[in-house]
Parts: C-alpha cells; structure tokens; sequence
C-alpha cells in the first residue's frame, strides 16, 4: 500500500511539508492514517473529481462541492441552524457561503489557528462585500473580524472537512490535528456540546466503509455525510467527548507554533510554551487546558 508512517518534520511529495509532521500521539495510529490519507488522495487524483491545485496534502476541494452544499442546505439541521461554525477550506466555502445567504452567523477559524484571536466572525448584516467573497479567506479579513475562544458564541451546526471519512463517521483529517484542536477550543468555551450537529461535505469517493479508518477514543464523528448524490446520517453509539485538549498528545512544536494554545500552556504550567508541558507535570489524559 501506499504511504507510510509520519516522519518529525518530514516533507511529502514535490516539496510539501507533512501536516502530520508534528503529529503527536500512537505512532502505530499515526501511521495507519497516514497511509490511507494516501491512499485516498491517490483515488481523487483522477479527471473530473479534484480541482486545482489538486487533492494531495489539503483537504480535497472537488468537483460538485457546491451540489454538496444545495444538499446540506437541504437538511433538517440546517434549516434548525442559526449560527455554523465552518473550516476555512476550499471544499466548504460553498457552506459558509450559503449559511450567510441565508442569514446564519458564520463562525471560521484562521487557518492554520495562526491568530491570538483563532475565529474569525461573519455577520451577514455586516458584510463588506457579497456574500461569496465575504467566505472566502482573503474576504473574511475584509468582513469578519476575529473574536477570541472566549467571546465565541454557542453554534447549532459545525461543519468539517475531511480527507476521507466512513460511513460510521468516523473523519480522516489532513494530519495536522487542527480540527480537533478547534473543536476542543470550542468546546471548552461553552461553543459546542452534545447537542450540537457536526456535517461534512465530501465527494463520494472520500466516503469509505464503517471501520476503515482507525479511531481514537476522544475522536470526534460526524452526524451528517453529504456528497453530491446522497445524505448519510450517522447513528449516535455513545456521548460525544467534547470539552478537552489533549495536551499529552500535543508536540512541544505544535503548542509553540499555536499562539493560544502556547498561552494556556504558560499560564498552566511553568515551563516555556516552545518546550510545552515539562513531563514530570504533565496533565492527566482528560485534563482541561
């Protein structure tokens, strides 16, 4: 099979840096992922289902992302949301759009959680620009303002993207961990809880069999799979873990390149947020930050 196990600061094909390369946690798990991240990057890079720049090493934009997103918009839990919270990437910018086109509230985080405040806010009252601009990355610096953890409102609706994800709803991130690490941040805050719907839109072809991909006991499922031909809805088999960082999986490279994560790490512990937590006081497996 293609692929293979996450090297520490190691580069993938043509140059790229491995979202994974800071990865922390089950090297055996790590690894596993890695390999089918591969595998179904290989299975996108056909004619007429990636669009440029292409599938490999980002969460896959495709073609018939904006059938994906008619068909959200077309879900129970989309008509019952007010406010969404969405991924910056390419594949979803169809959802952010259509959420302020329908006068939801839009929560997105900057890229890459880059930011001391990590969420940028779009208000479709108070846009500067249409609705599709104002989605986009560049255009949210234009219209959203960015809010910390802490001034974020609760959301009805979280929607995310995967590299792959299976029909239990179970998701494939690209490596880096960012979109657990936004939903931990969220959670925290009082943003999301049980209640709250998480969707993912993707191409048929990101939707694998229940089981194929390996999962963590604080891995977060999907509710809704929308592809432009069908709407799965996961079945609920326990509580959603919500509310914790794991810090014991989180590399003393990450916590530094995450400008809130290196504060809370400073304020709770005293060692350098670049070294991050010092192992004789690291916190328990289901500490809060």
């Amino acid at each position: 099979m293609a692929g293979g196990p996450p090297v520490r600061g190691g580069r993938g094909g043509r140059g790229h840096r491995r979202h994974d390369a800071d990865a922390g946690g089950d090297a055996e798990l790590l690894a596993r992922k890695a390999t089918l991240r591969t595998e179904v990057w290989d299975r996108l890079e056909v004619p007429g289902v990636a669009r440029f720049p292409g599938p490999r090493h980002r969460i896959p934009n495709f073609v018939g992302a904006e059938a994906a997103a008619e068909a959200l918009r077309d879900t129970a839990a989309w008509r019952a949301a007010r406010t969404v919270k969405a991924n910056p990437d390419s594949p979803q910018w169809p959802v952010r759009q259509r959420a302020l086109e329908d006068g939801k509230t839009v929560y997105m985080a900057v890229p890459r959680l880059a930011d001391d405040d990590p969420f940028f806010l779009l208000d479709p009252d108070h846009l500067a620009d249409t609705p599709r601009r104002s989605s986009s990355i560049k255009g949210a610096s234009g219209s959203a303002r960015t809010v910390a953890v802490d001034d974020l409102e609760p959301v009805d609706l979280v929607v995310t993207g995967c590299v792959a994800v299976t029909e239990d709803g179970v998701r494939l991130g690209k490596g880096g961990g960012f979109a657990d690490l936004e939903f931990a941040l969220a959670s925290e805050a009082g943003m999301i809880d049980d209640r709250t719907i998480v969707a993912t839109t993707v191409h048929e072809l990101q939707v694998l069999p229940a089981g194929a991909v390996p999962v963590a006991a604080h891995d977060v499922r999907v509710d809704l799979i929308v592809t432009p031909d069908r709407v799965i809805e996961v079945a609920r088999g326990r509580p959603r873990p919500v509310g914790r960082i794991r810090w014991q999986e989180l590399t003393a490279e990450k916590i530094a390149a995450i400008p809130l994560l290196a504060r809370l790490a400073a304020d709770r512990l005293p060692s350098s947020p670049a070294r991050g937590p010092s192992p004789d006081r690291a916190p328990d497996r289901e500490d809060h930050p």
